[in-house]
């Protein structure tokens, strides 16, 4: 676009169409890379997030990377050919003056000029009322896919068995079967879904989780379906911990409120646990609370009595193998069931190794060939204990996990929370701790990492424009507008209830780099006008009715160049934010940018035309 009009703009002038097309490169070739250098560093913490996320962008970064330096090439090297080709000079008498829409934003400017402190002002006024109102922009790490699947996680108490799980899943398969909104399903029992999809949370390996993957005829099927079986279900299996759920975008985090509670002792941490759920379901915003391990279990203990065993020549081992055998059973050959191979047990019938008092008697052999019960050599204890416990830090780590209501995010309710869980963590015993988890800890590890790299990207940044600008004073002119595109993020945000999440804030970043690249070019523009003699005032209206055009069609354009992604889950939020920060800062650009410039070097203009001209205000070109 910038070599384009300035070729038409020569054309105008009447130079040949060689010169005419060749004549940009010179004052807007250097300008143009140094814009192009900038905008690809704001899209470094992108490309060079060091987390789950970062997995999901770097394709983003290279992919812009490559595409703007190829478009620097084009716009300096292939499009002045085609220029030269496709461009022909207006014929005589042809030339007129600047359009309707460039007489109107000549207007604009000079009053925007002559009222400099006032447009300065109202400028900064408007970003601190962005930065305000950026506190009710709804804050979302990925939102929930599109997809038709959903997923359908069944748990079963810690100490039921597979074939119980396989009993739940069959009854579940079967409300399934003739649903019109289901077009197929898969049934994975004792286990997780495989990851077909990247994001999948996979789930570990236990008898008592099975996991559906329903696949409905479309996405509102899919609602629909959800909104039924979490009633069916409710209803039906009452002892069964069931959850719903469309398939993630972003780095998987299972539930989305989640709270980790930390410490040496199980029994002392699920006691604080059981406290702490109390208190995220007393929260009206939760629903579904729920812990991934928290249920004890009756289990045997064999007391042996040591000295006892050792006058018989018994071991705790051959105490064990014996038990072993009869309770758990003892592998002794293998069947062919097809391909497989199946292993043949041996062991004791029901009512031999359920009952204490059976198992008391217990023959167990002595090395002289006699055998002793059981009851001789040990004690029989019934106690609780914990079938799973989740270790984190060597340390014992037990969640608190719960869902939200519709139409809330998850950073909502664990705002509501903070007040109890400080409470709650003033209250924790010494070497306990509580941890919020889920999706608000990974959206702060994500974002994070990209502000990890966002000095890398202010580095290069300044350096680019140290090379091209070489003064302070104008690197601050530029920098001072970098930041105002976010009054148009929050101006297109905030009406349209999109949030400001992982996505959104990568198209912040990637704004800064836009924005600058636009700022350049306009003040490049500037200088060469006040090198050719203008006046500053006048230098600054010149370049930005020259520039007006140029910059307001590539903005026109990559806003309708977004459009399309704008509906989309998962791209939308990005896309509203370059919509809304490119077409404010745009504006900026083109009026608080000059008014700036003017405040700031307008005093040359004063000083070179003497006290007279100081006293008399504007120049007459105001």
């Amino acid at each position: 676009m910038t070599t384009t009009d300035a070729t038409v703009t020569r054309l105008a002038a009447g130079d040949p169409i060689d010169k005419a097309a060749t004549w940009a490169f010179g004052p807007y070739a250097k300008a143009m890379l140094a814009g192009t250098l900038v905008t690809i560093a704001g899209f470094v913490p992108i490309g060079f997030a060091a987390s789950s996320a970062g997995e999901y962008t770097f394709t983003l970064f290279a992919v812009v990377a490559i595409a703007l330096v190829v478009s620097w090439f084009v716009a300096v090297l292939f499009t002045p050919l085609l220029g030269t080709l496709l461009l022909k000079p207006p014929a005589p008498g042809a030339a007129r003056g600047p359009d309707a829409v460039t007489r109107l934003y000549r207007g604009v400017l000079l009053l925007a000029l002559k009222a400099r402190f006032v447009t300065i002002a109202a400028t900064l006024g408007a970003f601190l009322v962005s930065v305000w109102l950026l506190g009710f922009v709804p804050r979302q790490f990925f939102p929930a896919s599109d997809r038709p699947e959903l997923v359908i996680d069944l748990t079963l108490p810690q100490n039921a068995s597979i074939y119980a799980s396989e009993k739940v899943s069959a009854e579940v398969d079967a409300m399934l079967e003739g649903d019109p909104d289901v077009a197929r399903w898969s049934t994975y029992v004792g286990r997780g879904a495989i990851r077909f999809y990247l994001p999948l949370d996979v789930r570990a390996a236990n008898p008592f989780f099975s996991q559906l993957v329903v696949v409905a005829k479309d996405a509102a099927a899919r609602d629909r379906l959800r909104e039924r079986l979490e009633r069916e279900l409710a209803e039906r299996f009452p002892n069964l911990v069931t959850r719903l759920y469309p398939l993630e975008l972003g780095p998987p985090v299972g539930w989305p409120i989640q709270y980790r509670v930390m410490g040496p002792d199980p029994e002392t941490v699920a006691t604080i646990a059981l406290e702490l759920g109390a208190l995220v379901a007393a929260n009206p915003l939760t629903t579904d609370v729920t812990y991934d391990w928290i249920e004890p279990t009756r289990e045997v203990r064999v007391r042996v009595d040591q000295d006892q065993a050792r006058l018989l020549g018994l071991s705790a081992d051959a105490i064990g193998r014996v038990l072993n055998t009869v309770v758990s059973g003892l592998p002794v050959t293998q069947i062919r069931d097809d391909i497989y191979l199946v292993d043949v047990l041996v062991r004791a019938i029901d009512e031999q190794r359920v009952s204490l008092a059976t198992l008391g008697e217990l023959p167990i052999p002595v090395p002289d060939g006699r055998t002793v019960p059981l009851s001789q050599v040990a004690r029989l204890e019934i106690g609780q204990d914990f079938p799973l416990v989740w270790r984190r830090d060597r340390l014992a780590s037990l969640k608190v996990q719960a869902d939200h209501v519709a139409g809330v995010l998850p950073a909502e309710v664990v705002d509501s929370l903070a007040p109890a869980i400080a409470r709650a963590r003033a209250a924790l015993p010494e070497g306990y701790r509580i941890e919020v988890g889920g999706t608000v800890e990974e959206s702060a590890t994500s974002q994070a990492s990209v502000f990890a790299v966002v000095p890398v990207m202010i580095l290069i940044m300044l350096t680019v424009l140290m090379f091209e600008l070489k003064s302070f004073q104008r690197l601050a002119i530029v920098l001072s507008v970098a930041p105002l595109g976010l009054i148009g993020v929050v101006a297109a945000l905030l009406p349209s209830g999109r949030p400001l999440g992982f996505v959104a804030l990568l198209g912040v970043l990637a704004l800064i780099g836009i924005i600058i690249k636009n700022a350049v070019i306009l003040l490049s523009q500037i200088e060469a006008d006040r090198a050719a003699g203008k006046s500053v005032q006048d230098a600054v209206v010149n370049a930005c009715t020259i520039r007006f055009r140029p910059i307001l069609l590539t903005a026109i354009s990559t806003v309708l160049g977004m459009v399309p992604i704008a509906p989309t889950v998962f791209w939308g939020p990005m896309a509203f934010a370059i919509m809304g920060g490119l077409l404010a800062a745009t504006i900026l650009t083109l009026v608080f940018l000059p008014a700036l410039y003017l405040a700031w070097f307008g005093r040359e203009d004063r000083a070179a035309a003497g006290p007279g001209a100081a006293r008399r205000g504007e120049p007459a070109a105001a």
